[in-house]
């Protein structure tokens, strides 16, 4: 009980109570006594000016000493931050309260010194509140911060400091601990809850080569990982880092308010003495680096998608083995296939390597050189031989003129949603391989929702073919596709949307896509957790895997500033009807703070709509989603399709 006292009574709500009680025992002993207990105090002048404001000069009663007190509670800690902030030669509107109040309290006018610090002292409490929600998602995310570390030195087990862990140190993570480094599975099995770096609500099992994070919780399962990532360079430790950034960067209104506060206060106060002297009467679980790029992404009219692992899952899978030559089968396609790709890094390379080695013809060693043909393939030495995995004009550039009909079955293929690989031998096509990706179940989803939200148009940019792209299109809803794209066409599909008047949103991998992340309004980088780069070159991170993140995240973007101007306006039409007001008579000290004060109340509040939990929102049921298909004439259900 006491320390729940303790904890109100330097709370944000104390002051503002007490004063607020005191208020309304000086309005109830004006009820029950009157005017008992009053006595005329004060020096002559005082007297004079009481007399001449209210007729009776200034007469001080118990009900005058509870409403003192009041404004003495609530204006107390208001005073102490205006002689600060004027120690720093900074003009604060916490002194013009002070001085209303003080001024009130010098005429004899008790009430309106309470009622102006009172006010004050509510919107203060209502405005910590709210910044105390806004720090709270910062406050998590350093309380999943690891402390304590178990790592293998000189053959023992040792427990140290999390920030001890030197790179490249084997850690051991056992069931019910945090992972207290950014690292690689190198041996045993586990259950990753990482909800605290992807928002994913159920345990990824983890096992040799996976990669974890630092602050996720180990929920079953015993890990050795190898540290690649340390105290601040985990991934952890990078989100806090941005979060802070988000949290100390201003909007561009944001700076406008603030110079406009400069200024106006200062002047207020010039004017109000300038009035007295000439009158004589003195009567606001997505990251979003900060403001600029928030107000940006309200603007946003077109959005630029990658399609491997943003459209698709990222994961293909080989589909067809097409033979072609006279003296090629099945297997022998797959074997010199697979032989080629051993070497690749591509993501097309693990499906070939896969198959190949369920049908027993995976390679026994890697192929003695493999050179990509940046757009069209790959050229490999393999076993004394050159191999050739890749497009048409892969063929045409080493001088293979008869395709044995490689060309026609390429093209099946990809009007299918297939990637047609054709693999060549020395001179010989020995046939086509086909490898698909599946389209993500939400792919179609998120670009309603993204048109929904003002988005004008989506375009897909990939290195992929036309047939290829225009299936995977078609099926998610795509407005336009551009294909069979370097890096830098990329960047000229970018700077071309900007040349249309759209503000761009590009949305990929933060590494191969860097030169159009760069070139757009907005860098948007999916499934950044564990991604340095994505973190550090895109505007907006979004740490999960969830495509409905980026329409929520723009969706968001443009409440946020809406609300923004809304507070603006609000702000300036009460400052112009309180200026209008006074200088036209009948607003009070009282009646400007209170409608001053209302107005603040209203602008919170109105700032306070956007903590409202959004998800309900964006999750439709099924029948809304047979709605939509119907209207827009697209299938429910994913396609299969293949990846670029």
């Amino acid at each position: 009980m006491a320390n729940a006292f303790r904890k109100w009574r330097y709370g944000n709500w104390f002051i503002p109570v007490v004063s607020g009680l005191l208020i309304l025992v000086s309005f109830g002993v004006e009820k029950l006594f009157g005017g008992s207990w009053n006595v005329t105090v004060g020096p002559q002048w005082w007297i004079d000016a009481g007399e001449h404001a209210h007729g009776s000069g200034h007469v001080f009663t118990l009900a005058n000493a509870f409403m003192l007190a009041a404004a003495i509670v609530a204006g107390y800690g208001i005073v102490v931050k205006a002689v600060r902030a004027l120690l720093v030669k900074f003009i604060s509107i916490d002194l013009l309260v002070s001085i209303a109040a003080i001024g009130a309290t010098l005429i004899g006018n008790f009430w309106e010194a309470a009622a102006v610090t009172f006010l004050f002292a509510i919107g203060h409490a209502l405005e910590a509140g709210t910044m105390n929600k806004t720090r709270a998602a910062l406050a998590e995310l350093v309380a999943v911060a690891p402390d304590v570390a178990v790592v293998m030195r000189d053959g023992e087990q040792v427990e140290i400091a999390a920030h001890q862990v030197r790179m490249g140190e084997i850690v051991l993570v056992k069931n019910g601990a945090k992972v207290p480094v950014d690292g690689q599975v190198v041996s045993g099995t586990g259950a990753i809850d990482e909800a605290s770096i992807t928002g994913e609500s159920i345990p990824v099992d983890k096992t040799k080569s996976d990669h974890v994070f630092a602050g996720t919780i180990s929920r079953g399962g015993f890990l050795q990982v190898m540290a690649t990532g340390i105290g601040a360079d985990t991934t952890l430790a990078r989100i806090i880092h941005r979060v802070e950034e988000a949290q100390d960067a201003k909007a561009k209104t944001q700076a406008f308010i603030d110079r406009f506060s400069k200024w106006y206060t200062p002047a207020v106060m010039v004017l109000a003495l300038a009035a007295g002297l000439i009158s004589g009467d003195v009567v606001l679980g997505i990251l979003i680096k900060g403001g600029e790029y928030l107000e940006t992404s309200a603007k946003i009219s077109a959005v630029a998608v990658d399609k491997t692992g943003t459209l698709t899952e990222g994961r293909p899978v080989l589909t067809d083995i097409v033979a072609l030559g006279p003296e090629a089968d099945r297997r022998e396609v797959l074997r010199w296939a697979a032989a080629a790709e051993a070497g690749s890094e591509h993501p097309l390379a693990r499906p070939i390597l896969d198959t190949a080695r369920e049908e027993g013809v995976a390679p026994e060693d890697i192929p003695e050189s493999v050179t990509p043909v940046v757009g069209k393939g790959i050229l490999a030495e393999a076993h004394g031989k050159r191999v050739l995995i890749g497009s048409v004009p892969l063929l045409e550039q080493y001088g293979i003129v008869n395709d044995a009909g490689a060309a026609v079955a390429a093209k099946k293929l990809a009007a299918a949603g297939k990637t047609p690989m054709i693999v060549a031998v020395d001179e010989s096509v020995l046939g086509v391989i086909g490898v698909a990706d599946t389209i993500r179940e939400d792919a179609p989803e998120m670009i309603r929702r993204l048109h929904a939200s003002g988005v004008q148009k989506v375009v897909m940019l990939t290195g992929d073919t036309r047939l290829v792209a225009e299936a995977i299109g078609e099926a998610v809803g795509i407005d336009e596709i551009h294909t069979s794209l370097l890096p830098e066409d990329k960047l000229d599909a970018v700077a071309r949307l900007q040349r249309e008047g759209h503000t761009v949103a590009m949305v990929g991998d933060g590494v191969n896509d860097a030169p159009a992340l760069a070139t757009a309004d907005i860098g948007v980088a999916m499934g950044a957790a564990g991604s340095a780069v994505a973190l550090e070159t895109a505007d907006i991170a979004l740490m999960g895997d969830n495509l409905l993140k980026l329409p929520e995240a723009i969706s968001l973007a443009k409440r946020t500033v809406n609300v923004m101007r809304q507070n603006i306006w609000i702000a300036l039409i009460t400052v112009v009807v309180l200026l209008v007001g006074v200088f036209a008579g009948g607003v009070t000290m009282a009646i400007g703070m209170l409608v001053h004060e209302g107005s603040v109340l209203i602008v919170i509040l109105n700032a306070m709509r956007l903590l409202r939990n959004t998800q309900g929102a964006t999750a439709l049921s099924r029948s809304e989603r047979a709605r939509a298909a119907h209207e827009t004439g697209r299938p429910v259900e994913p396609a299969t399709a293949q990846s670029s």
